[in-house]
C-alpha cells in the first residue's frame, strides 16, 4: 500500500509483494518499502535498491548490482542496499529471488547479535 501515489514506488510494491504485503512510507525525499515492519527496499534518485547485508552482497555484485551511495559532510557513505538486475523489474516472478535475499537481510538484521565471549 502507498499512502501518497507515486507510481514507480507502487510499481516496486507490486514487484516485491511476492515476499509479503508491501508499505511504501516517504523517507529522505524517496520511499522506504517494508514487509511485516521490516524494510526490504529503499527508492531513492528514482531508483530501486534492495537490502543486502555482508552475507547476500556478493550475489548482489555478481549480478551487476550498484550499491546505494550518498554524500554526507563531503565523504561517501554506503548503506547495505543495492540495485537488482534490470530484468528484475519486470515482473514479480523475475524479482522474486532478489526480494527473497532481501528479505533475507532484514531478517538477519532484526536478529540479536552474539556477545563474543
Amino acid at each position: 500500500m502507498v499512502k501518497a501515489v507515486d507510481p514507480f514506488a507502487m510499481h516496486a510494491c507490486e514487484l516485491l509483494s511476492c515476499v509479503g504485503p508491501c508499505v511504501a512510507l516517504r523517507m529522505f525525499g524517496g520511499w522506504g518499502i517494508s514487509t511485516d515492519g521490516m524494510n526490504i527496499a529503499i527508492i531513492a534518485w528514482d531508483t530501486l535498491f534492495l537490502k543486502t547485508n555482508a552475507e547476500t552482497q556478493p550475489r548482489w555484485l555478481a549480478a551487476g548490482g550498484r550499491p546505494f551511495v550518498y554524500e554526507a559532510k563531503g565523504k561517501a557513505m554506503t548503506l547495505n542496499y543495492h540495485t537488482p538486475p534490470d530484468e528484475a523489474l519486470e515482473s514479480p516472478a523475475l524479482m522474486l529471488p532478489w526480494a527473497r535475499l532481501a528479505l533475507e537481510a532484514a531478517v538477519a538484521a532484526r536478529q540479536p547479535r552474539r556477545k563474543r565471549g
